[in-house]
């Protein structure tokens, strides 16, 4: 039974006035002493991300509950010190030995929250750690066996949520996704009331959503978990969510959006949890790399180190130099630390290391590879994934001289990746598609192909890909008869920017053209400015007007 005078605080907790708490527990404190008083002043600085708060007042609220004899007082502290000191500090030792501690303490007390909260924490720690999916299951389905003993509906639901993200990451992906949106249908009906059981659990649902690329499910309840998180005023919880967030934003070509949340997240978690910042800063590294910033990729990879996301990034951007053995090479040190059973993790290395392997023309390691990838998209079966599988075979086909397996396997890419909404990839599959058309001397189809592809690059501004882009369909322009010309190609006009001229020659301004083709306002001006260099004229009217005499308005 906690003590009267922490009813002050206690009651400020349960409103989430985490600064009245605080308060109210150094008043307490102030008077008397005791190891409940700490542990609330402590869980108020929490929620406040003030560390030294934290550690000082859990320590010695650990101390306090050993003197009285409270192993499971003690032991809860102990687990709570785990979590913080490896999320505040990247301690990972030091967080190993508190959880062994905890165990310690708990040996022979039967079932109790304590060793559901251990029990969890041990397995979330499994998968976001150690990268083991199957030992993380087995702890959630110890912590989720003693939540429904002790009739404890939120240690149950936080359980199914680290078990349904352990399915996801081992490629039962169907199921974890069911775990996961049955927990998260119980936060939203108000069945769960621990706030930190609620945020976790929302989080390990926004993260399975980034593994498989799941959008549409991750947007419906980040919105959610946004609703929650600023009306108890939870930063830390949010804070780690939304870098995943990002990561599905960046996939789905929304790229502002995901700039947006990452310096915010980064920016937070620097100043309360720094051992936590290399999440936020290799997603960025990412995005930068996309966008063509390859200097200033590289070193917010080498900052993010040694999360393994840099190892694979660092690959990604060899391959981008052109340095294909240098890129398998990273690939396959990538690989080495994960898991075989951890798939959603090993399907983004063996994409990389099929595409450098291919390059670097070592064909019987791509093809060994390629059928690992392949395996992990039958079972994962998501869109995504299955794309990504098609495109590496198209690789290995296209590598094989065999151009017209490759087309059909970028073919059934672009659809997959076209149906995933993922314009990045898709514009990527769309250039491979056209090169294997090429070979097949399609060469029309292929200047269509890599034009889409033009289109899809300018609007997300990645810049390096789309000069690879240009250069491919200059080529191929280049090649086709000039009777096979569309006259909008022969004007340099790209598909995209034949298809806002169209609309300009009906009368549309910037952002009624934007609303139509569900583009930004700012991506329609560059899109004119464009054509009215490509076209040598100086206003919409005189554009028009040369499209209509060169035929460009006219095409099919």
């Amino acid at each position: 039974m906690r003590p009267e005078d922490c009813a002050a605080g206690d009651a400020a907790l349960a409103r989430g006035a985490w600064e009245e708490a605080r308060d109210a527990f150094q008043r307490t404190l102030g008077a008397r002493e005791s190891p409940e008083a700490h542990e609330g002043l402590a869980l108020a600085g929490w929620w406040l991300d003030e560390a030294d708060i934290v550690f000082d007042a859990r320590e010695r609220a650990y101390r306090l509950y050993r003197d009285r004899d409270d192993r499971t007082g003690a032991a809860r502290i102990a687990v709570w010190l785990a979590w913080d000191t490896w999320a505040f500090r990247g301690e990972h030792a030091v967080a190993s030995g508190w959880l062994q501690r905890a165990r310690r303490l708990l040996d022979g007390l039967g079932d109790t929250p304590e060793l559901a909260w251990l029990e969890l924490r041990e397995g979330a720690l499994a998968l976001l750690d150690e990268g083991d999916p199957d030992r993380a299951h087995r702890h959630a389905a110890e912590g989720i066996r003693i939540g429904r003993a002790l009739r404890i509906i939120d240690l149950e639901m936080l359980g199914r949520a680290v078990q349904g993200l352990a399915l996801v990451a081992s490629g039962a992906v169907a199921e974890g996704m069911r775990n996961l949106d049955e927990v998260n249908a119980a936060v939203v009906a108000g069945e769960l009331s621990d706030l930190i059981a609620i945020g976790l659990s929302c989080c390990y649902l926004i993260a399975a959503c980034d593994r498989v690329r799941d959008y549409d499910r991750a947007v419906q309840w980040c919105r959610r978990l946004k609703a929650f998180c600023a009306k108890w005023g939870l930063r830390p919880l949010f804070a780690v969510c939304r870098t995943q967030y990002a990561s599905i934003c960046m996939w789905r070509g929304t790229w502002i959006e995901a700039e947006q949340e990452l310096t915010a997240a980064t920016e937070e978690l620097a100043a309360s949890r720094p051992a936590m910042t290399a999440d936020g800063l290799v997603r960025l590294a990412e995005l930068r790399r996309r966008q063509g910033r390859l200097v200033e990729a590289a070193s917010l990879f080498e900052k993010s180190e040694p999360h393994g996301l840099a190892l694979l990034g660092k690959a990604e951007l060899a391959f981008d130099r052109g340095d294909l053995r240098a890129a398998a090479d990273q690939a396959e040190r990538y690989l080495r630390r994960v898991l075989p059973h951890n798939r959603t993790d090993r399907a983004a290395g063996l994409d990389l290391l099929v595409r450098a392997l291919v390059g670097a023309g070592d064909r019987d390691a791509a093809k060994t590879a390629l059928a690992e990838l392949e395996a992990i998209a039958a079972l994962v079966a998501t869109a995504p994934l299955r794309a990504a599988a098609s495109l590496a075979a198209g690789y290995v086909a296209g590598g094989n001289g065999d151009a017209d397996t490759a087309r059909r396997h970028l073919e059934d890419a672009v659809d997959l990746f076209r149906q995933s909404g993922a314009p990045y990839e898709l514009a990527r599959a769309r250039l491979e598609l056209a090169r294997a058309l090429a070979s097949l001397q399609r060469v029309e189809a292929a200047i269509e192909e890599a034009g889409r592809a033009v289109d899809l690059l300018t609007e997300l501004n990645a810049e390096l890909e789309l000069s690879r882009a240009r250069t491919l369909l200059a080529s191929l322009t280049a090649k086709a008869p000039a009777a096979a010309r569309p006259d909008g190609r022969a004007a340099g006009l790209t598909t995209r920017e034949i298809e806002v001229l169209r609309l300009v020659a009906e009368g549309l301004n910037n952002q009624a053209i934007g609303e139509r083709l569900f583009v930004s306002e700012h991506t329609v001006h560059r899109h004119v400015a464009n054509i009215f260099s490509k076209l040598s004229v100086s206003s919409r009217a005189a554009a028009v007007a040369q499209a209509a005499r060169r035929g460009i308005l006219a095409e099919n």
